[in-house]
């Protein structure tokens, strides 16, 4: 049977404070990188990605995982009441481990018109938030333009999310994660160059 230590947070309100100040940064701040946290130990999530999660998610935020792991699960219960679910579309935050299979944006809630606060949260650990496609961001919280350079994403995923931006302000946020270091990506932010995908 697989286990996962228990642990938490080391210092549970200090560092639920920090991560959430980190996570209010990367998505008004887009594009940037940002430090958050340390690894817990044994537990197979990169220290940002489990960092937002137990700040993030509480009895009310359903949580979607790509890589259903039981003991995750139960990880993620015992220290925040959040519930897992086996439908994408019914989560309120996502976990995908594989970058690479990420499914399409419109398996996810994007709320609704009247309440587009109502969708989901994507948090993707990606093998690298420097070195992939160079693609060009704007919108709110960006000073004239900012390169993005986000490794392991599908072939397409920039022009799709480009292509949701129909829908606004209904939509999915997306927090990129590597290791220790988180990059936000808000529904407001656009893509340009996108022949270059």
């Amino acid at each position: 049977m697989d286990t996962v230590p228990a642990a938490g947070l080391r210092d549970p309100v200090h560092d639920a404070q920090h991560a959430f100040r980190i996570a209010l940064e990367a998505l008004s701040r887009p594009g940037r990188i940002h430090v958050l946290g340390k690894a817990i130990e044994g537990l197979p999530l990169g220290a940002a990605l489990s960092h937002l999660l137990l700040t993030l998610t509480d009895e009310d935020t359903p949580v979607w995982w790509q890589e259903p792991a039981p003991a995750l699960q139960r990880w993620l219960r015992f220290h925040t009441g959040a519930r897992s679910v086996a439908d994408a579309g019914q989560a309120a935050f996502a976990v995908v481990t594989r970058p690479a299979e990420l499914p399409e944006l419109r398996a996810f809630s994007c709320g609704s018109a009247a309440a587009p606060e109502h969708s989901c949260t994507l948090l993707v650990e990606v093998p690298s938030l420097r070195g992939g496609p160079a693609m060009d961001a704007h919108g709110p919280g960006i000073r004239d333009r900012l390169r993005l350079e986000v490794a392991g994403l599908p072939e397409g995923f920039w022009a799709e999310w480009q292509a949701s931006h129909a829908a606004f302000p209904q939509g999915v946020d997306i927090f990129f994660c590597c290791g220790g270091e988180v990059l936000g990506l808000p529904r407001t932010t656009r893509i340009g160059r996108l022949e270059e995908v």
